[in-house]
């Protein structure tokens, strides 16, 4: 038996806690035996004074293991699956999953909401009319074996320690903790039973970490952890001082991901960021020898269009229209006005705030300032301009989406001044930067 104020007063001074007491505190966040008080007093002990890597393994397991953890044997191929850490215009879990499926593999996505000025995949997913992102488990699991691929919420069964804990964290300002972030993200992918993870931890003005140091001690954390834990996993650390996508909100992004699997449109960085983490998906999950083999296998599947008929099928599955890829602008909800930020100068593209951008988008409408807020699928950004390129006095920076003019009068100024035009180009981010494995 173990009390709550020792585990807590040996985490506060800094000793190391047993795999037992971590069990034990984590079944007490479960079952209401821990207080909100004492769970706020461990998340901040361990804010200040960190853990071990075992500790997190232990923390990171007891959460996983508080609810379901899936299993997938009666699958013929390997079962994968990416996280993003969350961006601004991060479109690429939409075309991923669907690439991913389309080359052999079975990828149960476990996605989240908008978090702060990054967008969510759900949201974007809910901008079609009758896609329902909380199926059956008996459904979910059919989808990913008929199809391959089913991206879907966390249900109340998946990690049910963590949705407690990760609430008073959000309350208590400590969520900033690598530790606890380590465990957050993993008690609730390992939970979907996965062979092998790959992480996508921006970095970058619009990243979630304000440091590359910071982006890359997370990436190194989810790297030892999970594997640690007995899964697959590898972390590719890529660039947020730009939007990833040409657009930014909920139904436009769900145009720019059809555009992309179509064919008709795929911005250079945003292709480069997907194609890179499908391909390290396909070699951890053994489907290719090699990097090269990888990127081959996925261009034919865009190139014949089964990564395209794996997302319409999904969306159909729950509960989207089976014509939706062909009729996609009858279904997607429109703002009424579409309005053109005009350049304020001439000049070069030399900065670009994206955390501000992700703000703008909130501002409108199209993400929460508070959780049981209800978004406007309809309002974003798109044909945003990127780093280096040449703009002129008058020329658009990009196109507002808005329900009145009200609306974008409120919106301008913040739109402007997160844009920085000048005479000399900036050096170009790599899509990509690095990889932990």
């Amino acid at each position: 038996m173990f009390l709550p104020q020792e585990i807590i007063r040996k985490k506060r001074n800094g000793l190391v806690l047993s795999t037992a007491e971590i069990q034990w505190f984590v079944q007490g966040i479960y079952d209401n035996s821990v207080t909100e008080g004492q769970i706020g007093a461990f998340a901040m002990a361990i804010f200040f004074k960190g853990m071990s890597i075992d500790e997190r393994v232990a923390l990171t397991l007891a959460m996983r293991d508080s609810g379901t953890v899936m299993t997938w044997s009666d699958l013929d191929g390997p079962v994968v699956d990416k996280h993003s850490t969350g961006g601004v215009g991060d479109v690429v879990s939409l075309m991923l999953g669907p690439m991913v499926a389309a080359c052999g593999a079975f990828v149960p996505m476990i996605s989240g909401r908008g978090l702060g000025h990054t967008g969510g995949t759900l949201d974007k997913f809910e901008s079609i009319p009758g896609y329902d992102p909380y199926p059956s488990p008996e459904l979910f699991k059919k989808i990913v074996k008929d199809i391959g691929v089913a991206i879907i919420g966390q249900t109340g069964n998946l990690a049910p320690a963590d949705k407690r804990f990760y609430g008073i964290r959000d309350v208590t300002a400590t969520v900033e903790s690598i530790d606890l972030i380590t465990a957050s993200i993993l008690s609730k992918k390992l939970a979907a039973g996965l062979d092998a993870l790959v992480m996508d931890v921006k970095v970058g003005d619009g990243a979630f970490m304000p440091t590359y140091e910071d982006s890359k001690a997370l990436a190194e954390s989810i790297v030892q952890v999970a594997n640690g834990a007995g899964t697959q996993t590898t972390a590719l650390l890529t660039d947020m001082n730009q939007v990833l996508a040409r657009s930014a909100g909920n139904a436009v992004e769900v145009r720019e991901a059809v555009r992309y699997l179509t064919g008709e449109y795929r911005d250079e960085a945003l292709h480069e960021v997907t194609m890179a983490l499908c391909a390290e998906m396909l070699c951890s999950a053994k489907l290719a020898t090699d990097l090269t083999d990888a990127r081959q296998q996925l261009q034919t599947a865009l190139d014949s269009g089964l990564a395209l008929t794996k997302f319409s099928q999904m969306v159909t599955a729950l509960g989207g229209p089976e014509d939706f890829v062909e009729k996609m602008d009858t279904y997607l909800p429109k703002a009424p006005l579409v309005i053109d930020l005009p350049a304020p100068a001439s000049g070069i593209i030399s900065k670009i705030h994206t955390r501000e951008i992700g703000l703008a988008v909130v501002q409108l409408g199209g993400g929460r300032s508070r959780a049981d807020q209800q978004i406007d699928h309809a309002v974003g950004l798109d044909q945003i301009v990127k780093l280096g390129e040449t703009v002129t006095q008058g020329s658009p920076l990009l196109q507002v989406h808005v329900q009145s003019q009200k609306q974008y009068d409120e919106v301008k100024a913040r739109l402007l001044e997160a844009f920085e035009i000048s005479d000399s180009a900036p050096t170009s981010p790599t899509p990509v930067y690095e990889t932990v494995r």
